[in-house]
């Protein structure tokens, strides 16, 4: 049997560049060599999105967006979170294999609490449940697939491992490998997507490139980029600049050689690097972008797809979380 690949994303804003270049080109890749499973975290969502006609409205970006780009929803399984309930009864399974100690070092509560105590506040002060807990439900999301391979950035790497060592927990208490051990796969030609301020690029931070602005909107996005004071005849250090960064993650090898040529040999003004990233990028969005304006005009596909993503899901989800409720003495 193919090792399968696991990626999910949360819809809790408009697609932006870090979304695609982060998390959807790298997943849509593996679809070469793995058995493909695709959600859209809409749970996840609901521990800061508490608008139903926004979280309706970003499910079907997010959908339009994976296809868009590609996915093949016949090939691969692309379903909501929420139309599969099956793994929110393997959360509350594996919550009781689950230490709370786990939960205190989850990083998304860490930092809450670490901005908490530097405003003054309550450490617990505006962190909800759902926030505190999450990373049992995405253990869920992982395990109830029996995941080989999940695809992260380095900073999310940690919810992998939890979804590890609750797997080990529950197969060494009932004596048998119910659970694949999920790897992390980080790639090492995607790194961090800078945002306009170099900071990662996030809609928390308001710092990130939607991806399907139009041409005039997208070009003055880019050119709100951060760059310093040094003069178009200037060499300029490729590694210390934000724009090289997003540029150089649209290129080839060869094509990055060449960039970063430019860069230090002088020459390169920053409206010039500006706008010759602006040039590349719309060029790889240009038919993407159309598709994308196409199936938002058709909403009922979009959920015509999402349903029958339900229906494939859980012909998998189903008979597996049956023999989790007979090994747990549920059945």
């Amino acid at each position: 049997m193919a090792k399968r690949a696991l990626t999910g994303i949360k819809p809790t804003g408009e697609p932006h560049l870090g979304n695609w270049l982060g998390a959807i080109r790298p997943a849509l890749e593996l679809a070469r060599d793995y058995e493909t499973f695709y959600f859209i975290a809409d749970y996840h969502a609901l521990t800061s999105v508490h608008s139903a006609e926004v979280l309706r409205r970003h499910v079907r970006d997010i959908t339009a967006t994976y296809l868009a780009f590609g996915l093949d929803p016949r090939s691969s399984f692309f379903y909501r979170q929420s139309d599969i309930p099956e793994i929110f009864e393997l959360a509350w399974i594996l919550s009781c294999f689950t230490p709370k100690g786990f939960m205190n070092r989850a990083h998304a509560y860490k930092d809450a609490v670490a901005k908490n105590e530097a405003a003054g506040n309550d450490p617990d002060d505006g962190i909800n449940m759902g926030l505190f807990g999450y990373p049992v439900l995405m253990a869920a999301d992982i395990l109830m697939f029996n995941t080989d391979v999940v695809p992260v950035g380095a900073d999310q790497k940690q919810h992998v491992e939890f979804a590890r060592d609750i797997a080990e927990r529950f197969n060494h208490n009932y004596g048998r490998a119910f659970f694949h051990l999920p790897e992390p796969r980080i790639s090492a030609s995607v790194k961090t997507v800078v945002g306009l301020d170099g900071r990662k690029m996030s809609k928390s931070y308001d710092n990130t490139i939607p991806l399907f602005l139009e041409e005039k909107a997208l070009q003055k996005r880019i050119n709100q980029v951060v760059t310093n004071s040094q003069t178009p005849e200037e060499p300029k250090d490729p590694e210390q600049s934000h724009i090289f960064s997003l540029h150089a993650q649209l290129l080839s090898p060869e094509e990055d050689k060449v960039l970063r040529e430019k860069y230090l040999d002088g020459g390169m003004g920053w409206g010039m690097a500006k706008k010759v990233f602006f040039e590349s990028l719309n060029e790889q969005l240009r038919i993407p972008r159309g598709e994308y304006n196409r199936l938002l005009a058709v909403p009922a596909y979009l959920d015509s797809v999402l349903a029958q993503g339900r229906e494939r899901a859980r012909s998998v989800a189903m008979p597996f979380l049956e023999n989790l409720r007979n090994a747990v003495g549920i059945r």
